[in-house]
């Protein structure tokens, strides 16, 4: 790997055996241009940057299993592009910054797409969302399931039927709208450990996992929706107890998925941990902000955070969406309304596909 730089331009050579997937993604607060390489392994000892203009830092490591990060800290507003030219053994990657001309930064690929995003929706310190030229991928965690009937009002209605319920049509509103590919945890009546459920978040390589839920409570008054992010420390008690309700359902998961692991929280340290839960957080602010306009009811302070095992894949931004409550009689009733249901998953489809700035046909209209 080389690196050089002059008044107009810093340029990094990266020398690969074989043609890995590679990309390039615009962080912020502070700048910076970072390139990942998939499946790919470096024998790179990165120098520090050459006196430049534009690049003041830079460092590289795993930040998944299967992938692996150079970040360059930027001085200030830049663009970057990445070519790809064809060696004898693999291909040689250059990496060319250059000072903004259009007063923000930008990453934009010249071989291989590169991430794109919305920054008046994704705000600082976001990794650029999907790629250009793929189609946007999505998982749907219908919560509970099987032996795992979560939530059961008075009147017997089964939290896991209404969360599966909107997941189906969830799935629909969005394949509805455009081009974006859907998988669910669960499409029918079975049981999945919290675990299993985020790592089908990775396995499909989303890049976005809603897990979906309407929990009852003791506070029989209280209903409304919230959109929950993943944090050590709850942003709340209301919220400590619907993370700890929620994460004892493994409970019913057997001896298979029992493993002594280290804290799911470790990965809170991570690199990728920390740009996945700073995207997963302005998800969730535009969400709630998206939801308020389609004057879908909210709880005060509709935002909030805990320690939800669900979410902890973490190179996976997630949120965990609570329809409503069971434990109050007017939340139940729109939980069990079609109508309600159809209409709720059109506002939500229309945040997400708005939030990754896709610019998506209008939804089919039937016949």
């Amino acid at each position: 790997m080389t690196q050089a730089a002059d008044a107009d331009a810093f340029t990094v050579a990266f020398d690969v055996i074989g043609k890995p997937e590679a990309r390039v993604l615009h962080l912020r607060n502070p700048e910076r241009i970072a390139v990942d390489f998939q499946d790919t392994l470096s024998a790179a000892a990165l120098d520090a940057p050459p006196g430049n203009a534009l690049v003041s830092a830079s460092r590289h490591g795993l930040v998944a299993a299967d992938r692996y990060r150079f970040i360059f800290t930027l001085k200030g507003a830049a663009s970057a592009e990445l070519d790809r030219a064809a060696t004898e053994n693999g291909e040689t990657l250059s990496l060319t910054i250059r000072p903004a001309t259009s007063g923000k930064a930008a990453a934009a690929p010249s071989s291989r797409p590169a991430p794109r995003q919305d920054a008046a929706k994704a705000g600082p310190d976001v990794p650029a969302a999907v790629p250009q030229g793929r189609v946007l991928k999505v998982v749907l965690d219908a919560g509970h399931g099987g032996v795992d009937k979560g939530a059961v009002s008075k009147s017997g209605t089964l939290e896991k039927e209404i969360n599966l319920a909107m997941a189906l049509a969830l799935r629909d509103a969005l394949q509805a709208r455009g081009d974006v590919e859907v998988t669910l945890t669960r499409d029918d009546d079975t049981f999945i450990p919290l675990e299993e459920r985020a790592a089908i978040g990775r396995r499909e390589r989303a890049d976005l996992f809603i897990s979906i839920h309407a929990d009852s409570i003791r506070y029989a008054d209280l209903r409304g929706a919230t959109v929950y992010t993943l944090s050590e420390t709850a942003s709340d008690e209301l919220s400590r107890e619907i993370a700890a309700s929620e994460n004892a359902a493994d409970r019913f998961a057997g001896e298979e998925w029992q493993r002594d692991e280290p804290t799911v929280f470790d990965i809170l340290l991570d690199l990728t941990r920390r740009e996945t839960v700073s995207f997963s957080e302005h998800f969730a602010s535009s969400l709630v902000g998206d939801l308020r306009r389609e004057d879908i009811r909210l709880i005060n302070r509709p935002k909030r955070s805990a320690g939800f095992k669900v979410l902890t894949a973490p190179d996976v931004p997630s949120v965990l969406v609570e329809l409503g409550f069971l434990s109050n009689r007017e939340d139940e009733k729109l939980l069990t309304d079609a109508a309600w249901r159809k209409d709720t998953a059109a506002a939500i489809a229309r945040a997400v596909m708005e939030f990754f700035g896709e610019k998506v046909a209008e939804p089919r209209k039937p016949g």
